[in-house]
């Protein structure tokens, strides 16, 4: 297949506000010899892609940089050492556009081999882009930093959103007792997806429901939402319980540390950002179980063309969106 010389793509050339996001032509990039290069279909954007344009999530940055992770497309081109990867081959990555890789939001990407994985057979391409991101990261905070197992108790605060939902989806099928907070009007949803007990995270007796709803405490405890307290979810964890930290990134709580260590408790932090590539690729695995053995889809809020990216970054920045935000070149 002969290849343009050029392509579209959204990109920036430094660090700025949403506004600051081009929509123009850059050269197609050249593969090394374990790259594939990738035509891509389908992106995604997600709440971190804001924080490396943005500038507040520092990270190398070539300019021009095509901002996103996600993507969902087929090889355009192997280079001799992507053993497995063959032209016209469904593809996804959701680990692009950081630490000096270029983005996703582009007609086409070039992907180390070891960031990319086959489409697994029955999938909707548009569901797993819209799944890529948040569905692994609730899988390597349950499982890879939060070391769930059957039989546990888990809190997901947040059950109804992007990454809550996968990671009450998750946390059922592997045999938890999965305690969740969201809004009434989502209550349903998340019901569905296996939840033992879901409450509303507006009730001012949460704490004492959530206390109730696992009289032993929780062996994880997964805040998604970014409105829960440090100091409450300390308190709530069972004996050797974990904390996975994974929102907030300006926030600067109080940690109450004689109620963590006299349980013999912890807190991690996780920013899929920092995942390795055996990490991602065991969460990809995760992902496609999740996608065709649970009742679990993303949220898809909206379908836009690629040109309109600084829109979308706008509108997930201002808030204004529910569910998942999927662009196609």
């Amino acid at each position: 297949m002969s290849l343009p010389a050029h392509m579209h793509a959204a990109y920036v050339t430094e660090p700025g506000p949403a506004e600051s996001i081009r929509y123009g032509q850059i050269p197609v990039p050249v593969i090394g010899p374990t790259d594939v290069l990738v035509r891509v279909r389908a992106v995604a954007v997600d709440p971190v892609d804001v924080f490396v344009r943005s500038g507040a999530y520092p990270t190398p940055m070539p300019s021009p940089f095509v901002i996103g992770r996600d993507l969902v497309g087929e090889v355009a081109a192997a280079g001799p050492g992507a053993v497995g990867f063959a032209p016209g081959q469904p593809v996804w990555c959701n680990s692009l556009g950081h630490a000096g890789r270029q983005g996703s939001f582009a007609e086409y990407a070039a992907v180390a081999a070891d960031r990319l994985y086959p489409v697994p057979p029955g999938v909707d391409p548009v569901d797993l882009v819209a799944a890529a991101h948040p569905a692994a990261t609730a899988w390597l905070a349950l499982f890879r930093h939060g070391r769930l197992r059957a039989g546990q108790s888990v809190y997901v605060g947040g059950g109804a959103g992007n990454v809550g939902s996968a990671a009450v989806a998750l946390a059922a099928a592997a045999g938890a007792h999965v305690v969740a907070t969201a809004r009434p009007g989502d209550f349903a949803r998340v019901r569905a997806l296996g939840v033992a007990e879901v409450l509303d995270y507006h009730d001012p007796g949460l704490a004492d429901g959530l206390r109730a709803a696992a009289p032993g405490g929780y062996h994880l405890h997964v805040d998604t939402s970014g409105h829960g307290e440090l100091a409450t979810g300390v308190d709530l964890l069972a004996h050797g319980g974990r904390l996975v930290a994974m929102v907030g990134l300006r926030a600067a709580p109080v940690l109450p540390v004689g109620r963590l260590y006299t349980r013999d408790a912890g807190v991690v932090g996780f920013a899929i950002s920092n995942a390795s590539t055996a990490d991602l690729a065991d969460a990809a695995d995760g992902v496609a179980r999740l996608l065709r053995t649970t009742r679990w889809h993303p949220r898809i809020a909206d379908r836009l063309p690629l040109s309109q990216a600084a829109q979308a970054h706008r509108r997930l920045e201002d808030g204004r969106v529910n569910g998942r935000l999927v662009l196609h070149p």
